[in-house]
């Protein structure tokens, strides 16, 4: 349980960072980044856990999520800047 609060904490923040990191306008503005954040700190920690870099409840660490974040929001972009 203390695993997921501080996954979507640190998803919040992780999405807020992700934005700043990646260059370009985004299609969605705060919430949808932070969204965005939060799943990618949910990816970050399962992929972790698949490859044996985490333990079984153990959260992502900051730099993985970052990562999942600006993958997803990439991700987003694409598919968003197709439809527009």
């Amino acid at each position: 349980m203390g695993a997921l609060i501080w996954t979507l904490i640190i998803g919040l923040v992780i999405g807020a960072i992700a934005k700043l990191l990646m260059p370009g306008k985004d299609p969605g503005g705060c919430i949808i980044t932070m969204l965005l954040g939060i799943a990618g700190a949910f990816i970050a920690g399962y992929l972790g856990r698949a490859l044996h870099w985490y333990q079984p409840g153990q959260p992502a660490g900051f730099i993985a999520s970052i990562i999942g974040a600006m993958i997803l929001l990439l991700i987003y972009r694409l598919i968003i800047g197709r439809k527009s």
